[in-house]
Parts: C-alpha cells; sequence; structure tokens
C-alpha cells in the first residue's frame, strides 16, 4: 500500500472518529472528501493498528478494507453532502485550517505592463 493512502485514511479516520461523537441528530452528513480514502482501500487485506481497529469500533486484527467498509456506510444513503464550511462547524477539525486557504496577495511584478 502507498505511503500516501495509508496517511490519508489516518486523517480520516481521526475525522471520521470526531464526527461520530457528535449527537446523531445533530451530526451533520459525512463529507465527500470520504469518499476516496473509502474506495481506493476497499480491497487492501492488510491489517490496521489495533489502536486504529479500536478507534473505528473494529476488533483487533481487521483489514483497510474493513475500515474503508466503515466509512463507505457512514457515507451511504446521503442526498446532501455539506460544503467544507458546513462540516467543520460541527466538527473541531485540526484539518480545518489547512482547507481553509486564505488568499494570497498576488506579485504582478513579475508581468511588463
Amino acid at each position: 500500500m502507498h505511503p500516501a493512502a495509508r496517511l490519508q485514511f489516518k486523517r480520516v479516520m481521526d475525522e471520521f472518529v470526531l464526527w461520530r461523537a457528535i449527537a446523531e441528530d445533530e451530526r451533520p452528513p459525512a463529507p465527500a472528501w470520504w469518499w476516496g480514502p473509502a474506495f481506493e482501500l476497499r480491497e487492501i487485506d492488510l491489517r490496521l493498528p489495533a489502536h486504529w481497529c479500536g478507534r473505528l469500533g473494529l476488533p483487533d486484527g481487521a483489514t483497510y478494507a474493513a475500515g474503508a467498509k466503515i466509512l463507505r456506510d457512514a457515507l451511504a444513503g446521503q442526498t446532501l453532502v455539506p460544503w467544507p464550511y458546513d462540516f467543520s462547524s460541527k466538527v473541531n477539525s485540526t484539518d480545518s485550517d489547512v482547507r481553509d486557504l486564505q488568499p494570497q496577495p498576488s506579485d504582478d511584478s513579475a508581468f511588463s505592463p
């Protein structure tokens, strides 16, 4: 498995745990950016680290494919996908600062008039 896929799955899994901690009637729909890791790892039979299994509610020795199924199940049946700002307002994600990129000043001096 590619290291980037593992890293992406860990980031989504951390966010999933925070999302699941919200009361179900107050929980926003699962975000669309979970689809990528959920499908990319759907057939990966490598074992998840034991502490990840516990966080996802899976038995020790579960695979990435089982973890990806947890994500797909959270997404199944949704007819509405939240905008990133709607999702992050309910979930305290350490990753949300990265998604909220601020515009940078342009440097027009590189172009002649």
